[in-house]
């Protein structure tokens, strides 16, 4: 910006001029020169009020701001310089700076009805009910017909009336008729951060925690630095096992007060205890289950007596514990978690390690358990059917056991487990026992049908759902094949030869 004074000093600095001013030429210099810096200010004052207008216009409020600061500035005792950036201040929800640039507005032109209007609205919405009823007052006297400072003026007693009788149910622990009437008062004051407060804590006796957290959330959007807000805000968010967020609201607590005698020691509790919940939770992601048991037994060593944490670090545990196939373990922390918390996923989870115990009844009724509480869940539907099938299965028979591998065999293995069992069992063997021998014929047939079962990958799969695909009554298959029993050797070199006998 010109600035005259720096000018004359420059021509001052200019020896063969400076012998020519006299002390009256430099009096007249500086007289053209603040007026020509009056006329430049001026024009940059309306050019940045210009664009402040066109910015608003076009909703982009930040930088509508940024130029009627810039206004503000050059102009400082312009009343309407001031109203404007007032108007974008309510626009952006900042009542507490509007209320700032209309009280500078009044006090340059106490007779300007919309600023009063303006000002005693925004006293309204911020429950400053006797404030806003005297600028209704100010705007009435000379305009006793203005409609909207009518409107707004009756709604005043009414709202004063709620708001007393809400403070009188809530004082008799009639919390339900409390929080009707200080809602109907907040619509009326929408922009009182105590007023959320205080409902904040009547939803807390009420025993509504969550609708208290959104409450005070409001709180502290409305008073950016609420400290107590947010100490409070995270303190309720960790007891519900929500600890990232309760993070993210204590460090706004040091922002304001790094040496917080509360928010400090609480945000190095917090912090500790949300890394191992979050390496647990991305551990989960990998697969590495048994680093995500380690995170999750170190979490819960971090935090003993919040139930909502040590539920989320027992039910993430429930989650890898049944991965890691550690099914006593599992069992064992997704019933603690279930204790805390009955959640659907760990109902499915601790189903899961029922089914690896071969316990189809009990992972049957998890998943049952998870459906009452979300009919929709996918997953427990699924769980569900496979859990009936393996346990119609399981009353059948079990190839894996037949052959004696384990469910994670290869090919190779399994086709070693039959050559061992078929020599083992072939009713060759028994020719001098008739009962022995049929028992052997009935294995026979058993380790032929798991044979083929195991080696081919289609079948194989449809068995680990559930389903016996040479069960007769699935329409999937039927009777094994028996050709390649004829060329199995014996112990001796020679082929077996024998009949089956079924009486």
């Amino acid at each position: 910006m010109f600035n005259p004074v720096q000018t004359l000093h420059e021509m001052l600095g200019n020896r063969s001029l400076r012998t020519k001013l006299t002390p009256c030429l430099v009096l007249l210099i500086l007289e053209v020169l603040f007026d020509v810096a009056d006329s430049v200010s001026q024009a940059e004052v309306n050019n940045h009020l210009e664009l402040g207008k066109q910015f608003l216009a076009k909703g982009q409020l930040a930088d509508a701001l940024s130029h009627y600061h810039s206004a503000v500035e050059g102009d400082p005792n312009n009343y309407l310089t001031y109203f404007k950036r007032g108007t974008v201040y309510l626009a952006l929800g900042k009542a507490r700076n509007a209320l700032s640039d209309l009280d500078k507005v009044l006090d340059l032109k106490p007779d300007f009805a919309a600023a009063r209007m303006s000002r005693g609205n925004v006293h309204l919405k911020l429950a400053k009910y006797d404030l806003a009823q005297l600028d209704f007052y100010n705007v009435l006297s000379s305009d006793p017909y203005n409609e909207e400072a009518n409107e707004l003026l009756r709604r005043i007693e009414p709202t004063t009336e709620k708001k007393r009788l809400a403070d009188y149910y809530y004082g008799n622990d009639d919390y339900p008729s409390a929080i009707q009437l200080l809602s109907e008062v907040i619509e009326i004051s929408p922009w009182a951060p105590e007023l959320y407060e205080l409902r904040s804590e009547m939803h807390m006796e009420n025993s509504d925690v969550l609708s208290a957290v959104s409450d005070i959330k409001a709180a502290t959007k409305l008073q950016a630095d609420n400290v107590d807000g947010y100490y409070k805000l995270s303190s309720l968010l960790y007891q519900q096992g929500q600890a990232s967020e309760a993070l993210k609201y204590i460090r706004e607590c040091l922002k304001l007060d790094p040496e917080h005698k509360d928010c400090f020691p609480f945000y190095k509790k917090i912090k500790k205890v949300e890394k191992l919940l979050t390496e647990a939770e991305n551990y989960i992601e990998a697969k590495n289950f048994v680093e995500c048991i380690e995170a999750g037994n170190k979490a819960l060593k971090q935090e003993r007596d919040v139930r909502m944490i040590i539920y989320n670090a027992k039910r993430i545990l429930c989650t890898c514990y049944s991965n890691d196939e550690q099914t006593s373990e599992a069992v064992r922390m997704c019933s603690d978690a279930l204790d805390i918390n009955q959640d659907p996923g760990v109902y499915c989870d601790r189903a899961e390690a029922y089914i690896q115990s071969e316990l189809y009844d009990d992972a049957i009724r998890d998943f049952k358990s998870a459906l009452d509480i979300d009919p929709n869940f996918e997953r427990a539907k699924e769980g569900q059917q496979k859990a009936q099938k393996l346990q119609q299965q399981s009353e059948r028979r079990d190839y894996y056991k037949i052959l004696e591998v384990k469910k994670t065999a290869t090919k190779k293995e399994i086709v070693k487990a039959y050559r061992k069992m078929a020599q083992k069992w072939h009713p060759d063997n028994y020719q001098n026992d008739e009962k022995m021998k049929k028992i052997a014929e009935k294995k026979f047939i058993d380790i032929a049908a798991a044979k083929e079962v195991l080696t081919d990958d289609e079948k194989r799969r449809q068995f680990d759902n559930g389903e016996d695909p040479l069960d007769p009554e699935s329409g999937k298959g039927g009777m094994p094949n028996f050709h390649n029993f004829h060329s199995f050797q014996s112990f001796h070199g020679s082929p077996f030869q024998f009949r089956f006998h079924f009486n």
